[in-house]
């Protein structure tokens, strides 16, 4: 079974660039403490790390 990893949206986009917004809502994030569940890959770790001052991160097992 593939690792996952648990995305939490903990700060608003508000104010932030369009590039930024649009990653948190391609991670399928919409408001503050929505959380989404991915596989943890490539792609979805770089998604994550540029927006990381917005989200939490954990491992799901």
């Amino acid at each position: 079974m593939a690792k996952q990893v648990k995305v939490t949206l903990i700060k608003s986009t508000i104010g932030q660039k369009p590039a930024k917004v649009a990653t948190v809502r391609s991670l399928g994030l919409k408001k503050i403490s929505s959380s989404v569940v991915h596989d943890d890959n490539d792609a979805i770790r770089g998604m994550i790390a540029s927006v990381a001052h917005l989200v939490k991160v954990e491992e799901v097992k």
